[in-house]
Parts: C-alpha cells; structure tokens; sequence
C-alpha cells in the first residue's frame, strides 16, 4: 500500500485492505478490512467514519500491512487485532490463550442465573464465593466479577503465559476486579483450604477434545493446544475437576461446565456418580449441548 508522506487517506486504505482480504479468501473481508483500519488509525465507529478523509502516517500504514499479512497467513482475527469482545468486555488476547467464543458468552449465562439461585437461597446479605477453573484470558472469571458485583470470584490457571494474560485483563478492569483473585496452578490444588465447603459456584470450560479428533487449521496452528486437548478421551478434565468439586462446594452450591456438544450423556453421568444433583444440560444458540450444570445437595 502506498503511504508516501503519510497523504494517503484511511478511505483509501480501508478500501484497499477489504480488497486485499477478499482476493486471500477471508469470508468476512469488509468486518475484518474495518477492523484492522480501526486499530490501525485508532479510530472506532463515528470517529472513524469521520475521520476516513484524513491523511495515515508512514508508521500507521506499516503497521497496518503487518496486520493484513499475518491475516492472510491464516492468523485469527482476534490474534492480528490483539483483542476481542466478550459479553461486556474488551479483553487481551494473543497466542498465549485460547480465543473467547459466543458459545461460552452463553455458558456465563447459565453460570449468572446458578449464582442467583445460590444467592437467592443464601439470603441478601450473602457474599457469594465463585471459582473458575482454568480461566485462560479470565473471560469468565471478569464477566462474572463485573456483572454480579461483590461476589468473591477465583481464577485457577495452570499455564504462567495465560495467567499474564488474566492478570492483564483483571489490572484493565480497575476497581471493578477488586473481587477476583488469580491463582496459578491445577484446577483445585492452588486454592486456600479454608474454600473448601464454602464455594457457592464453580465454572469451567476446560479442555474437552480428544486428541484423535480433527481440528481446523486455523485452531491447530494457532491456538494452545495444552488448552484444547487434555487427553485421549476428551473428558479427562471433567472427571478431575467432578472427582473434587464436592468438597469444595457448599452445600447447595453448584457446578457449571461447559462441554463439547456429545459430551452431555457422559458428564451427566459422571456428575451423578459423584452424588451432584438436579443435572441439567443446556444447548447453545445453535442448539447443540453445551452447558451441563448441577448442584450439591443441601443436606
């Protein structure tokens, strides 16, 4: 792309980058084209629009080109932007961990109305206890911390590159992360032991595929593999993390996994094994399983 002077406009270059897009085969060219353009000039939405007839410095429009080429070399958008949305969040998100998908947007919101069950049967004055096992970038853990204020909220993160991540994201969120508290290590074992009984929520999207099954390119070259496969079966993580929930949940608290879409007869299964109760699978927009969530009884 020409830049000479920095006289070329952003109305040039958002044109010439959805052109570059489209002729590398992205789907969405024209969303992602207005995107990078976005991050490029640092101007969102009205200011962008307003500001398209102005002039790009030289070192804007290189940093623009970087990001075209490492798109077109099948880096995920969410990657060559260095951010992604999720729910009300702007959230860091780099190589480090896994991108935050609409799917699991959803599983918060099954995670939200367990919460206010608990809550509710607790009486206001409670201070709901929530754990979130393997919180990658934090998405759940913030979302949760953020839209439930004056819950205790716990992030578990085995891997110290997505913790950074996590911490990242928790130190953008100012006062309103005051409640989260990032711990690295393996589901549970990092946790105080003064917890243990008085968790009123635990979440998890942990890893869930096996590894013999296919993954698209643009997740398998690109995304931490540590975080999407935990073993052979896929459901190695479940059974670690519903081994123990019991003992950390208090009674009437609940569990909410998010799980691949024919995992719900097995994890239903292995859940009432460990003597959780009131099971519930719940399906996603596009109507596949995707949330299992249970309860500890009461007594």
């Amino acid at each position: 792309m020409p830049a000479a002077d920095g006289t070329v406009s952003w109305r040039e270059l958002l044109a010439e980058t959805t052109d570059r897009l489209e002729r590398g085969g992205i789907e969405a060219a024209a969303s992602e084209g207005r995107w990078i353009v976005e991050e490029a000039s640092g101007l969102e939405a009205t200011d962008l629009i307003l500001g398209l007839d102005e002039p790009a410095t030289v070192r804007m429009v290189a940093h623009l080109d970087a990001m075209v080429d490492r798109r077109l070399a099948g880096e995920p958008i969410q990657y060559v932007l260095g951010h992604w949305s999720f729910r009300h969040l702007d959230l860091l998100v780099d190589r480090r961990v896994l991108i935050p998908r609409p799917e699991t947007e959803q599983v918060v919101e099954v995670a939200l109305a367990a919460h206010d069950r608990v809550r509710t049967a607790r009486g206001d004055r409670h201070r709901a206890t929530v754990v979130d096992l393997g919180t990658g970038t934090g998405a759940i853990a913030l979302a949760i911390a953020t839209e439930r204020t004056g819950s205790r909220v716990w992030g578990v993160e085995r891997s110290p590159d997505a913790l950074a991540v996590a911490r990242a994201n928790l130190a953008g969120l100012g006062m309103a992360g005051s409640g989260v508290q990032l711990v690295e290590g393996s589901w549970f074992d990092p946790l105080p032991d003064d917890l243990r009984g008085t968790v009123d929520l635990v979440i998890s999207n942990p890893p869930y595929i096996g590894e013999h099954e296919p993954l698209d390119a643009s997740v398998a070259d690109w995304e931490p593999v540590a975080a999407l496969v935990p073993g052979p079966s896929g459901l190695e993580a479940y059974e670690t993390i519903v081994a123990a929930v019991g003992e950390w949940l208090a009674p009437g608290g609940a569990v909410v996994l998010e799980i691949g879409s024919t995992q719900a007869g097995a994890v239903r299964s292995l859940l009432e094994a460990h003597g959780l109760v009131d099971v519930a699978v719940h399906r996603d927009l596009a109507g596949l399983d995707r949330t299992v969530a249970a309860t500890r009884p009461p007594h």
